[in-house]
């Protein structure tokens, strides 16, 4: 096995950086050979067999390529949770995990009903149905692979999700919404002139309808959600957003404008302003 790993970190290096590499090497025998942290570290003496060693050198040779690992291995963990994850489908972010931790903190509803526009994997919907007791939660996608990748990560975490079509952009198709209480989404918004600053791994691999939208309508989703949030939000119901860092001020002062209060920009663990929450209070203010 010592041989195996001096292997990987010869072909992933000047590829990788080498905290990169470390993180690579565990995933990979994890994969490989079923290892949990403890046995990787104890049972290095161990040798491969040959089929263990070609599937070893075949993750590497993807790797190489620029290959998310998460798309290579065909899971990852979000929030504690087991994922699915798949060519087609954005993989998920350790930012995003603390936009779930926010909305799980404020909630304060014993039956939130919640809607997360733009699944994705599911990770969002999955979770924050997995940590809130007694929640109704739906997803909706305008990709029928994240659609049917969110409906595998709820069986896989044996969660009751509703996973739907649904264009935001457009109203299509048609839709009967419940009453809700939440309303969360982690839309595109990502600028084409960024596209220079995104890694080779992301641009290459991951999918652009999740990632991008043109340079003159950076907001074009969060406008258009708010406005969904209009008519479907509770009173006093709460809208959530995960944001592009180079648009917190623009989009709270959206939301000021479309009539939510309480609007507040909270930076993640990078410092980087990242998530947003407003309150749509339509009969006054509400004691939350």
């Amino acid at each position: 096995m010592k041989a195996g790993i001096a292997s990987i970190r010869k072909e992933l290096a000047g590829i990788y950086s080498n905290e990169e590499i470390e993180s690579l090497i565990f995933l990979i025998f994890e994969k490989v050979k079923g290892y949990s942290r403890t046995q990787f570290l104890l049972d290095r003496e161990e040798n491969l067999t040959g089929e263990e060693l070609l599937e070893m050198n075949q993750i590497v040779s993807r790797l190489k390529s620029h290959e998310p690992i998460q798309y290579i291995l065909g899971d990852t963990e979000f929030f504690g949770l087991p994922f699915y994850s798949v060519p087609g489908v954005l993989i998920p972010r350790p930012e995003t995990e603390e936009l779930v931790q926010w909305i799980i903190q404020e909630n304060k509803l014993a039956e939130p009903t919640v809607l997360d526009i733009g699944t994705g994997s599911g990770c969002i919907a999955v979770s924050l149905r997995k940590n809130i007791l007694n929640s109704t939660v739906l997803a909706c996608d305008i990709s029928r692979i994240c659609i049917e990748t969110t409906r595998r990560n709820a069986e896989l975490n044996r969660t009751d999700v509703t996973v739907f079509e649904f264009d935001i952009l457009n109203g299509a198709p048609k839709v009967d919404f419940p009453e809700l209480d939440i309303i969360v989404s982690n839309p595109p918004y990502i600028r084409e002139t960024e596209k220079l600053l995104i890694e080779k791994n992301v641009l290459e691999y991951e999918p652009e309808l999740a990632l991008f939208v043109p340079d003159d309508e950076p907001l074009i989703f969060y406008t258009r959600i708010a406005d969904f949030a209009q008519v479907h939000l509770n009173d006093g119901g709460s809208l959530y957003f995960e944001i592009n860092e180079a648009f917190g001020k623009e989009c709270v002062e959206m939301l000021r404008i479309k009539g939510f209060s309480e609007i507040k920009l909270k930076r993640d663990i990078h410092n980087k302003d990242r998530m947003i929450r407003s309150l749509l209070l339509k009969s006054g203010l509400i004691d939350r």
